[in-house]
């Protein structure tokens, strides 16, 4: 069984990596089941606190996940409009993998901002926050899965 759990465990590790830039893949999430699968094995035993405190990161990375592209519209200047017009970027994104996941948020904000009837500086400024947010954003979940990954492979080298 402990054999399943690692096998399953590795692929929840990948999964959440991919999950660090395909917005429909709950990257850090995926990437601390896979930390709990090896917990639950004999081979390797994290402390509760470290399973917390993982879990905590976790939400918070979540949490930001959402509000940060959001959060980098709003602080270049943006509008309602622009950062509608970023999530619903993002979203229409996901159609057009690789680049629209970059470009969406982008184009987004752009075009809420032009519907909004602000000027074409103003949206262009409003479309870069996001798509800095955005950057950030994803940043900061490959940072944590990169940690959880390289704590699952230090847990199994001792």
């Amino acid at each position: 069984m402990d054999v399943l759990f690692i096998i399953v465990g590795v692929l929840c590790l990948i999964t959440g990596l991919l999950g660090c830039v395909l917005p429909i893949l709950p990257g850090p999430p995926l990437t601390y089941g896979g930390l709990l699968l090896l917990h639950f094995t004999d081979k390797v035993q994290f402390s509760i606190t470290q399973l917390l405190v993982w879990l905590g990161v976790v939400v918070v990375i979540q949490v930001l996940d959402y509000l940060v592209p959001l959060l980098g519209t709003k602080y270049s200047g943006g509008s309602k409009w622009g950062t509608r017009g970023c999530l619903i970027g993002t979203v229409v994104g996901l159609f057009f993998m690789p680049w629209g996941i970059i470009a969406g948020p982008f184009m987004g904000a752009f075009i809420g901002e032009l519907m909004g009837g602000r000027e074409t500086a103003a949206a262009l400024k409003s479309g870069f926050g996001s798509l800095l947010g955005f950057l950030l954003g994803t940043v900061l979940k490959c940072a944590v899965c990169g940690y959880f990954i390289w704590q699952f492979v230090a847990a199994l080298m001792e």
